[in-house]
């Protein structure tokens, strides 16, 4: 891998994986773009952390005040950390949900739905579902203490929906933490705090796929250099989202995401896919 391309796949890892519009369908068109196959999933387990470093260095206050918390309300059942806490319980119970059914899944969605065609059409359900949350659905005012156990199962169940390639995680956890009633700030807090555990999980249970030859295949140097402009872009991704989210629309992402399943649907052919995911 040259430097140049290790720098574009850093950049589109990092802009992509915390916007609603899939990161997954973004580092397959850009595999097929350089003519790149990598073995199994290592590069985009490599890249996946580079992207939750990201999420923990700007989230650390959050992510502290959350776990301090948690712990605090269990020592000394002191009620002013208890939103903390039930937080924290609520990250776990969507984790646990998306890491069940995700496993579930996850053999299926490999078979049979790594096409163009799914592809294009996963992008297309995304577009859609952030259009209706936009157009015909009213903002709540829900924040985290208002929370409950139930907003936990349903954006679990939303998230599940990113193990078919095409689907945003991101998109997936906003919309229907949005459907639920939660205010934006809180709807974008809590999808951008679940991925921390989310993308860590499925990272280590595909960790096997790290090797040595991975490293030596893809060069030290290259690797590097994509691991940090990964980083570097993700923090850029995180800011500008929830810059964005105060001021505009998720429909201009939505339109993004038909143009999109327009190029997969044309230009990629499925056994281009196929050989990318067997490599």
């Amino acid at each position: 891998m040259s430097i140049i391309e290790a720098i574009i796949f850093g950049i589109v890892q990092g802009l992509t994986e915390f916007l609603p519009v899939s990161s997954t369908a973004h580092i397959v068109i850009t595999q097929l773009l350089f003519g790149y196959t990598f073995p199994g999933l290592s590069f985009e387990i490599f890249l996946h952390f580079a992207s939750i470093l990201a999420v923990i260095l700007y989230f650390h206050k959050d992510i502290w005040n959350v776990v301090a918390g948690f712990i605090k309300y269990i020592t000394t059942r002191d009620h002013h950390y208890r939103v903390s806490f039930f937080f924290a319980l609520y990250i776990i119970g969507a984790t646990f949900i998306t890491g069940i059914l995700g496993m579930l899944l996850s053999d299926m969605i490999a078979d049979t739905m790594k096409t163009p065609q799914m592809i294009a059409g996963a992008l297309t359900v995304t577009g859609i579902a952030l259009i209706v949350i936009e157009r015909f659905h009213s903002y709540g005012s829900r924040r985290t203490e208002d929370m409950s156990f139930i907003d936990a199962i349903i954006v679990g169940l939303g998230q599940t929906l990113a193990v078919i390639p095409g689907i945003s995680r991101s998109g997936a956890t906003l919309v229907v933490a949005l459907l639920a009633g939660l205010d934006r700030e809180t709807a974008v807090r809590y999808s951008f705090l679940l991925a921390i555990p989310v993308i860590l999980g499925s990272s280590v249970l595909t960790f096997d796929d790290m090797s040595t030859g991975f490293f030596q295949e893809v060069g030290i140097i290259p690797l590097a250099l994509s691991f940090i402009v990964t980083v570097v872009f993700s923090w850029i991704g995180i800011v500008w989202l929830i810059s964005f989210l105060k001021k505009s629309r998720l429909v201009y992402f939505a339109i993004y995401c038909f143009i999109l399943a327009v190029c997969v649907y044309l230009f990629i052919e499925p056994i281009t896919i196929m050989e990318l995911e067997e490599s």
